[in-house]
């Protein structure tokens, strides 16, 4: 009897040290693989994946919602210096146009150039809170007071930004979603009072928008996207100069 009392009060013992050693290095263990925020490398139709792997090879699940995705689109961040091109179509009973836009970006200078329905090429350039523009052609350029919205309102983009400040009931629809086989943050917003729904597709890799529609009354009346891979830094034939000559920014030499 007294050697089996020995081996419960050993069992014990052992049991106790091992709580205390759980108690000291596992909270730790699993304080440290509890990132923020992980966003996946691939996923596909609405679904939320079930887990993530980070770059310090930590996984955490990810749910995004309505109610979270304003915090998982504060993690992304646009790239400073690149070039893409992308295709923004809008449409109305009956018709539709389409116009082709080449972007620029570097240092917080942006050109856009697009090619228009009509032919026209317009060229807009915003940096030091100031936009020109102009038409390919002319020597001639126009000035008006720019901020930060001016580069992608003059590509005719949405802002996806904003979202990360809309109320959380304006967002319908949220996930991780493959977009042009590409993986997205999701988000749709209807705003108060509004028949039009907007719906945003951000690039987990670039933290670029990559796709955009607006929606009226259940008929499309906008699209926009670009699903050519950005590149990025900006390469060398961006040019920020002025018809006349002006050079604005140049770029870093590699």
């Amino acid at each position: 009897m007294e050697q089996k009392n020995r081996r419960v009060i050993v069992v014990a013992i052992i049991l106790l040290i091992a709580i205390a050693m759980f108690a000291s290095f596992g909270r730790s263990l699993f304080a440290l693989n509890t990132p923020e925020v992980i966003l996946p490398s691939s996923s596909s139709g609405t679904e939320n994946p079930s887990g993530s792997l980070s770059g310090s090879g930590r996984y955490h699940r990810v749910n995004v919602t309505p109610q979270t995705v304003g915090s998982v689109v504060a993690t992304l961040v646009r790239p400073e210096s690149y070039y893409r091109e992308l295709t923004i179509e809008t449409f109305w009973e009956g018709g539709s146009s389409s116009a082709r836009v080449q972007v620029w970006r570097d240092d917080g200078w942006a050109h856009s150039r697009q090619t228009l329905p009509s032919g026209v090429i317009r060229h807009d350039l915003t940096g030091d809170d100031t936009l020109y523009y102009w038409y390919e052609g002319s020597s001639k350029y126009q000035t008006a007071p720019a901020d930060e919205f001016t580069s992608d309102l003059s590509q005719h983009i949405p802002t996806y930004e904003t979202v990360v400040e809309l109320e959380k009931d304006w967002i319908t629809d949220a996930g991780y979603v493959t977009k042009g086989d590409l993986p997205c943050v999701y988000a749709q917003v209807q705003l108060p009072d509004s028949s039009i729904i907007q719906r945003y597709w951000v690039s987990v890799d670039s933290g670029l928008l990559i796709a955009a529609e607006s929606e009226e009354d259940g008929q499309l009346i906008y699209r926009m996207t670009a699903y050519s891979p950005a590149q990025s830094p900006c390469p060398s034939d961006g040019e920020f100069e002025l018809p006349d000559g002006t050079v604005l920014h140049t770029l870093d030499e590699p």
